[in-house]
C-alpha cells in the first residue's frame, strides 16, 4: 500500500545557491519554519543519514537513498511498519526562476492516518518551505 501527494513551487534565484542552501540539512532548521531540528555529518550523497525534528511530527534519522547534484534527492524514513520517502527537484527554468518540488511517498498500512494526521500540515507548510529557501539562497549572497 502506497500513498503520495506531491507539491511545487515558482521561485527565483540561482539553482546552485538554492541547492547549496536545501541540502545543507545541518542548518535546516535556522530557514525553514517546518523544521525544528536537524543534523547531519559527511557528504551530501547516497547512504548518508541524518536526523531531523520536524514541527508537529515525531523525530528521527532517514537516509539519503539518492542524489542527482544540482538537480535531485531523495531521502527515507522509517515509519511503523512501512517508510517515508520525500523525492525534491530542482529545475532552473532559464529565466532566473527555478521550479522546486517535493514529492512525498508514505508506504505500508499507515498511509491512512499519516493523510488524516499529517498531510494537511505538511502540504500546508511546503510553500513555506519554499519560499524561505528561496529568502535564504538569496542571502547567502
Amino acid at each position: 500500500m502506497m500513498y503520495s501527494f506531491t507539491e511545487e513551487a515558482v521561485i527565483t534565484g540561482n539553482v546552485a545557491k538554492i541547492w547549496a542552501v536545501a541540502t545543507d540539512v545541518a542548518r535546516w532548521s535556522e530557514w525553514d519554519p517546518h523544521e525544528e531540528e536537524s543534523r547531519f555529518e559527511g557528504e551530501f550523497a547516497a547512504g548518508a543519514e541524518g536526523w531531523v525534528k520536524p514541527k508537529g511530527a515525531p523525530a528521527g534519522p532517514f537516509t539519503i537513498v539518492a542524489v542527482e547534484p544540482g538537480q535531485s534527492w531523495t531521502s527515507e524514513a522509517g515509519i511503523p511498519f512501512g517508510k517515508l520517502r520525500g523525492h525534491r527537484t530542482y529545475e532552473p527554468l532559464g529565466d532566473g526562476t527555478v521550479r522546486v518540488a517535493e514529492w512525498v511517498e508514505v508506504h505500508g498500512p499507515m498511509g491512512p492516518l499519516f493523510k488524516l494526521i499529517w498531510e494537511k500540515g505538511m502540504r500546508r507548510d511546503m510553500p513555506r518551505t519554499f519560499a524561505a529557501l528561496e529568502k535564504e539562497a538569496r542571502s547567502r549572497d
